[in-house]
C-alpha cells in the first residue's frame, strides 16, 4: 500500500483496494460527493455502488461517527473517515462489495486509511500550489496586458504586489521552448536573472515565454537572452532593443520579429536590428491624422452598461491586429464576442477590417496614438460628415519615404521584377491577396508549401516575422504604398 501511495497516489491505491474488495472503492466528501471512484470488477458498473456510498457518507457525517457499515440488498458498504490535517476537509473511504466480503477486508481498509490520508493531504497541498501558481501567472499576464495598452500606473500597482517591481528601461525577450516544459524553462530564466526579471507565460503561444529584463548599463540581465539560449539547448530567443517601459508593446514586436530570425541561426538567438519606428517618423502630422481616424472609436459610448466602451474596443482592436484569431486567448473572450466587437469597430471607423490596406492604416494609427511623445498641433478633428482619410498623406512625407526604402533595402534591387521568384513580386502578391497563402499560391502559379517556403526565407532576409503574428505585413504594405506614391509623383 505504501509503495502504491508513493508511485500512483490516491487513484492507484483505490484501484488496488477495489481489486481486493472485489467491488467499488472511492473517496467521498462529507456531503456524499464522489471525489475519486474505482470499480475493477468487470461485472460491476459501479453506478449503484457509488449511489449507495453517497447515501452512507451522508449518514456517517450526520452521526458524527468515524466508521460505518450498511447492508442493502446483496451489497455491503464499509466507510472509514480519514485522519487529515485540521485545515484539510476530511474525506471518507468507502468500499461497496457483494456479500460475503473477503476475509479480513475491514482490517485491510483500516490499515489503508493512513496511506490514503497522507496521499490526500499531499495532493490537496499540490492542488493549492497549482491554484496559487495559476493566480500568479494570470496576475503577471494582466500586468503585461496593462503594459501593452499603456496603462502604466495600474501595471505598477499590480506588479508591486507580485514582485519584483517593474524595471525601466527594459529589454524584452521572447523565448520559444521547442522541446522542454515551459515551466522548467521559466525556472531556469528566473535563476539566470536572479529574480530581477519579469517572466510571463505567453497567453497566445503555449511554447513562448516573455521576459521583461532590466536594461540598465552594466547589469548582467542585459545578456539574459543569449544566456538562456546557451543553457537551454532546445530553445530560440528573440531580443528587442532597449526601450522605456512605456514602449513595452513595441519591444515585444521587435523581440517577436527577432525570434523569427533566431530560428535560422546556429546560436539560436538574435537581436532586433536597429530600425526607425514609423510612428515616430510620421511626426506631428501623423499624430493629427491618427487622432482623426480613431476619433469615432475613441468617442464611442456604449448603449448598455455591459457593452464594451471605447477603451475596451481599442484594446480588442490592438490585440486582434497583433494576434489575429489568437486574440481570443490574449483577451480571454469567446470568438463570437471578438467577432461582434470587430463588426462594431468596422462600423464606427467605416473601414473594412478584412483588407490588409485598412488593417495597416489602423495599426499605424494605434501605434501613433500609443506614442505620447508626439506633438499634436491644435486643429479641429474630423467631423462626422467628413470622409476618413487614407494614410497616403502621411506616406508621401519624405521622412516616411526614406523609412520605406530602409524597410525594403534587404530585398536588394528589384531587377527581376515580373518574375514570380522575385521577392518584391512574392511580397506584393501576398499582400494583394490579403496575406492569404492559398490565393497567393494561385496567383503565383506555385503550391501553398512553395509560398510558405519563400516567405520563410524572406523572414530571415527582412529579419521580421511574416507567417506568424505579430506579422510585419502592415509595415510592408505601408512601405510599398509609400514608394508607389513617390513613383506616381
Amino acid at each position: 500500500m505504501h509503495g502504491l501511495a508513493r508511485s500512483g497516489g490516491t487513484q492507484e491505491l483505490l484501484r488496488w483496494v477495489s481489486g481486493r474488495a472485489e467491488g467499488w472503492a472511492g473517496l467521498l466528501g462529507g456531503d456524499g460527493t464522489v471525489l475519486h471512484g474505482v470499480a475493477r470488477v468487470p461485472d460491476s458498473t459501479g453506478v449503484g455502488s457509488a449511489a449507495l456510498a453517497t447515501e452512507c457518507a451522508r449518514e456517517l457525517t450526520a452521526l458524527g461517527a468515524r466508521s460505518f457499515s450498511f447492508d442493502k440488498g446483496t451489497h455491503t458498504a464499509l466507510l472509514y473517515s480519514l485522519d487529515v490535517p485540521p485545515d484539510v476537509p476530511a474525506p471518507v473511504l468507502a468500499v461497496v462489495g457483494r456479500r460475503p466480503l473477503p476475509d479480513g477486508l475491514s482490517t485491510l481498509l483500516a490499515d489503508a486509511t493512513l496511506p490514503l490520508a497522507l496521499c490526500w493531504a499531499a495532493e490537496t497541498v499540490e492542488r493549492k500550489r497549482r491554484r496559487v501558481d495559476l493566480a500568479e501567472s494570470r496576475g503577471r499576464e494582466a500586468v503585461l496586458h496593462l503594459l501593452m495598452t499603456g496603462q502604466l500606473s495600474i501595471a505598477h500597482q499590480v506588479a508591486g504586489a507580485l514582485k519584483p517591481s517593474l524595471p525601466d528601461p527594459v529589454r524584452v525577450c521572447v523565448v520559444e521552448c521547442s522541446g522542454r516544459d515551459r515551466d522548467e524553462v521559466a525556472r531556469i530564466c528566473a535563476d539566470l536573472s536572479g529574480g530581477r526579471s519579469w517572466i510571463v507565460r505567453c497567453p497566445v503561444y503555449a511554447s513562448h515565454l516573455i521576459l521583461i529584463v532590466p536594461a540598465k548599463p552594466g547589469q548582467a540581465d542585459g545578456r539574459l537572452g543569449s544566456q538562456v539560449a546557451s543553457v537551454v539547448d532546445d530553445c530560440f530567443v528573440g531580443i528587442s532593443e532597449d526601450v522605456t517601459l512605456t514602449d513595452t508593446a513595441t519591444a515585444y514586436r521587435q523581440a517577436f520579429h527577432a525570434l523569427a530570425v533566431a530560428r535560422g541561426l546556429p546560436e539560436r538567438h538574435a537581436r532586433f536590428g536597429s530600425a526607425p519606428e514609423l510612428a515616430l517618423v510620421a511626426g506631428a502630422e501623423g499624430a493629427r491624422w491618427a487622432d482623426a481616424l480613431l476619433a469615432p472609436l475613441l468617442a464611442h459610448l456604449p448603449r448598455r452598461g455591459q457593452d464594451p466602451g471605447s477603451q475596451e474596443l481599442a484594446a480588442t482592436l490592438t490585440s486582434w491586429l497583433a494576434f489575429s484569431s489568437h486574440a481570443t486567448d490574449h483577451l480571454k473572450i469567446h470568438r463570437n464576442t471578438l467577432a461582434a466587437r470587430l463588426r462594431l469597430i468596422g462600423e464606427l471607423l467605416e473601414l473594412d477590417l478584412h483588407k490588409v490596406a485598412d488593417q495597416s492604416a489602423i495599426d499605424l494609427a494605434l501605434r501613433i496614438r500609443a506614442t505620447p511623445a508626439l506633438p499634436r498641433p491644435a486643429r479641429p478633428g474630423r467631423t462626422p460628415s467628413e470622409p476618413v482619410r487614407s494614410p497616403d498623406e502621411i506616406l508621401r512625407v519624405p521622412a516616411v519615404r526614406s523609412w520605406a526604402m530602409q524597410q525594403l533595402r534587404p530585398l536588394g534591387d528589384p531587377g527581376a521584377a515580373g518574375s514570380t521568384a522575385d521577392p518584391y513580386t512574392t511580397l506584393r502578391t501576398w499582400l494583394a491577396c490579403e496575406a492569404q497563402l492559398g490565393p497567393c499560391a494561385l496567383a503565383l502559379g506555385i503550391s501553398v508549401p512553395g509560398v510558405r517556403k519563400r516567405l520563410s526565407r524572406l523572414e530571415t532576409v527582412l529579419q521580421r516575422s511574416l507567417l506568424r503574428t505579430p506579422s510585419a505585413r502592415y509595415d510592408l504594405w505601408l512601405a510599398f504604398r509609400s514608394l508607389d506614391l513617390a513613383d506616381a509623383g
